[in-house]
This record gives C-alpha cells, sequence and structure tokens, in this order.
C-alpha cells in the first residue's frame, strides 16, 4: 500500500508547486515529525503547500485515493491531529508570508505561520493580538480552535480578532469567508476548529499594544503557594483588564537567573502582563512585585516579544506530553489546598500546573457571537503533563488525568475546543460547545464539508 501510494504520488507532484515527500525520501524523518514526541505517525504523504491551489491539489488527491486528511501548521496538537497514519499531511509550513497595514491596523498571515514570526511583524508597527504563549505554535490550529493567550484579558481570544478568511473548501474551492460573504462559514471557523476548511490566510484585527510593555516573572518558594494564590485570586477578581498573567506550580528552572539552590526544587511563579498605559505601569504591577520575599523577581519593562517566549524553554520540541485543563466556576481555599497537594504528587520536574484569570474583554463577547460560550467564571486551571522517557508516560498521563479528579468539585467539566483532550469522550466537545451551538456547527459542516472528509481533529460529524 506504501509503494503504490508513494507511485500515485507522482500524480500529485504534477500538480503542485510545493514538495511532495513520501517515505524513504531525504527529509521524510524530520517532516513527519510533530511537537509532542508520543506522537510517532508515519502519514504515506506529506504535502509541502505553498499556495491555495496547492492545499486544493493535496485533497483533491486525498478524496481521489480515499486517504485520511491531517491539517500541519505548528504541529502542536497535543492529541496528534497534526498528522495521520497512513494519509495525507497538508504541510502549511512554507506558507508563512505576514502582512501588516499599521493605517488599518490588520494583520494578514498565510496559513502556515507561527507566532514568532506574526508577533515580529505586527511589533514593527507597534501592534499586537492576543497568540500562543508558546512563541512557535501554529497561527492557524490556535485561531480556528478558540486562541487563548495572555492578552485575553484585554483584546479577547485569537478568534475573537479575525475579520475574514481565505478558505479551501472539502471540493477544492478557494472562498472568502467574513461577516459579509459566506457568514456561516465565517462564524464556524472562530471556534469550531479545522471542521469546515482549511485556512489558507486569515486577517486579523490588531491593537496598539507595546512594543514594550511591564512584564516578566516572580518565583516564590512553594511553601508561600496557599497564601499567594489566595492574594492572587483577590487582586485578579477586581483587577483591570490590561493586568494579565498567571499562578504557577512549576520547578525552578536551570537557568542564570534562577540561584543554584533552587533550581528543580519546587516554586510558586506568577507571569505578569501590564497592558495599558506605560505611566501606569508601576502603580499597576506594585502589589505583586511587592507581596513576600520572591526568589526572583524579572518583572521590568521588555518587549511583548519576549513575553511570548517566556515558556519557549519549557516547550522542547520532542517532549512527551499530555494535558487535562478545564474552567474552574471558584477557588476556595478547599480548591486551593487540593490543587497544591496534587502538586506535591508530581511525576515530573518539568510538568506545570498553572491557574490562569478569566474576565476582561474575553468575557463580555456577546453569547452566539462565535462558537464558543463565554462561562462567568474566574480562573481556568491548566494540568500539564510534560516529560521525556516514553517509559515514564504511563504514571504521567495518570498523573494529569487524577489532576481533572481532584479538581473536579469546583470544574465545569467543560473547555475551550483547542483543551479537549484527545482521549475525551466526544460528549465532552458537545458540551463544551452546548446543544444549541453544536446543532448549528452541525448543520455548517452539512454545507461545507458533508462526507468529513476534515475529520482528523476534534470532530464534529456531519449529520450524515
Amino acid at each position: 500500500m506504501e509503494a503504490a501510494t508513494a507511485a500515485a504520488a507522482n500524480g500529485l507532484r504534477a500538480t503542485m508547486e510545493g514538495e511532495v515527500v513520501v517515505a524513504g525520501d531525504t527529509g521524510y524523518e524530520e517532516a513527519r515529525k510533530v511537537f509532542n514526541g508520543r506522537v510517532d505517525k508515519r502519514p504515506a504523504v506529506i504535502a509541502q503547500c505553498t499556495s491555495a491551489g496547492d492545499v486544493a491539489a493535496a485533497i483533491a488527491f486525498a478524496r481521489e485515493h480515499e486517504l485520511p486528511l491531517a491539517a500541519r501548521c505548528g504541529g502542536h496538537s497535543a492529541g496528534g491531529f497534526s498528522s495521520v497514519d497512513g494519509g495525507v499531511v497538508l504541510d502549511l509550513r512554507p506558507m508563512n508570508a505576514v502582512q501588516v497595514d499599521p493605517d488599518s491596523r490588520l494583520v494578514r498571515a498565510q496559513g502556515g505561520t507561527i507566532w514568532a514570526e506574526l508577533d515580529a511583524a505586527a511589533e514593527d508597527h507597534g501592534l499586537a493580538m492576543t497568540g500562543g504563549r508558546v512563541s512557535n505554535t501554529g497561527v492557524g490550529g490556535l485561531a480556528v480552535g478558540s486562541g487563548s493567550g495572555w492578552l485575553e484579558r484585554k483584546l479577547g481570544l485569537t478568534c475573537d480578532l479575525l475579520v475574514g478568511a481565505q478558505v479551501v473548501t472539502a471540493d477544492g474551492d478557494v472562498v472568502r469567508a467574513s461577516e459579509d460573504e459566506n457568514s456561516d462559514l465565517f462564524w464556524a471557523i472562530r471556534g469550531g476548529g479545522s471542521n469546515f476548511g482549511i485556512v489558507t490566510q486569515f486577517e486579523f484585527r490588531a491593537e496598539p499594544i507595546g512594543p514594550m510593555i511591564m512584564a516578566g516573572m516572580l518565583l516564590h518558594p512553594r511553601d508561600a503557594a496557599p497564601e499567594l494564590i489566595a492574594f492572587y485570586r483577590d487582586l485578579m477578581a477586581t483587577a483591570p483588564d490590561e493586568l494579565g498573567g498567571g499562578v504557577a506550580l512549576i520547578h525552578g528552572p536551570p537557568v542564570p537567573f534562577v540561584p543554584d539552590e533552587w533550581q528543580f526544587k519546587p516554586v510558586t511563579g506568577i507571569i505578569v502582563l501590564w497592558m495599558g498605559s506605560a505611566a501606569d505601569a508601576e502603580e499597576a504591577v506594585a502589589p505583586l512585585k511587592g507581596y513576600g520575599e520572591p526568589i526572583v523577581d524579572l518583572v521590568q519593562p521588555m518587549p511583548y516579544t519576549a513575553v511570548q517566549q517566556l515558556l519557549d524553554g519549557s516547550a522542547i520540541p520532542g517532549v512527551r506530553e499530555y494535558f487535562r485543563i478545564d474552567y474552574l466556576r471558584e477557588l476556595p481555599s478547599d480548591a486551593i489546598d487540593a490543587w497544591i497537594g496534587h502538586a506535591a504528587k508530581v511525576t515530573s520536574p518539568m510538568s506545570q500546573m498553572v491557574l490562569e484569570p478569566l474576565g476582561g474583554a474575553e468575557s463580555r463577547v456577546p453569547d452566539g457571537a462565535t462558537p464558543l460560550p463565554r462561562p462567568d467564571v474566574p480562573f481556568a486551571f491548566h494540568g500539564m503533563g510534560l516529560w521525556l522517557d516514553p517509559a515514564d508516560d504511563e504514571k504521567n498521563i495518570e498523573w494529569t488525568q487524577e489532576l481533572g479528579e481532584v479538581m473536579s468539585p469546583w470544574a465545569l467539566d467543560r473547555a475551550l475546543p483547542n483543551f479537549v483532550a484527545e482521549d475525551d469522550p466526544a460528549s465532552r466537545l458537545r458540551a463544551s460547545y452546548g446543544e444549541d451551538t453544536y446543532r448549528r456547527l452541525v448543520e455548517i459542516k452539512d454545507r461545507w464539508d458533508p462526507d468529513n472528509v476534515f475529520c482528523v481533529n476534534k470532530n464534529i460529524p456531519p449529520s450524515g
């Protein structure tokens, strides 16, 4: 079968401007890699697309040969949806051009762009938008599946900033989606995931932020966590939209700015961002900088692009990853104690537990404006199991799953679509949208992809 597919791929090569890579080709092993080291899939064909026409040709090839189809940008899908065994991978990475119009504040990014590329181009014009918290995350997967990031309290989610898109459909048509053109498709791709087509160009609205903002990280001893988390909870309950960040239970990283005696030791970290005026910055972050006696205080004026790279050191390509993420209805003291207690049982020093403050602009998007519900809750929790040794898979996955059980008394059992785990039941994705929204998404799926060509994802099957 593999040999037959490789032979058939010659026909695809004749219709594409980009490269077509199959098993045995130089570069195949590198081209098939994705971020999560747990994912080790062997696609039959990797179509390295350079245009919407290439994408349409690869879709047609997959349909003709009845092969499953996956789309790849940054390759950060923790569930492995950026690749597929024995199928076709639409590798969009060669399509990474970014154009910024400073007058209209519109940012146009091709479908293979990563956030480091978009952020740098926007920063040249004093603009920014909500993007992934790791700089080599793909713009596409984040945008169509929700788009949580550091700026969401100020600007909303990534999908909230999308104003237009070029989409290649299951039939190979290249269409524009916006409020005025194919508005049903436009609504669906702002949170419905990659179920409806392949976005080959995004058009976002950016905002004047930076290029320098007050931001950075504070590290405290782990035994400060109970009072520190309660303090942070109360502070963020009344904080302006311009103050963002999160509080994390981690191990001290082995980097020069962390004292030797705290490296690899349990610590409590706070990420701080002030997205308002520079004149107010010192006063805005003073409560956080003035709390307790931090081991490390790196909060200072820095480029927004540097903020976007704060977590890159822990996001090593090839690291093994599993997550559990949910909304929290409340964060009382017993929930904080349960949170800290589970951190003490961590099975890898690379793993992270993060409490993300919600509210602000993201919470004020009207119901129904996008597929994403906006629950009125104060926090979301992110439990990210990260490790290197395949022999440790079972214990690290089990620890991460148990975090969900520990926090279940205060959780909604819902998440943004990007944060629904690959082994969650389909009912959790449906519940996260809500029944009315899910039915509308199915109706749009019936129109744009009735054969479920785009199914290697958090799938919304058509009614048929």
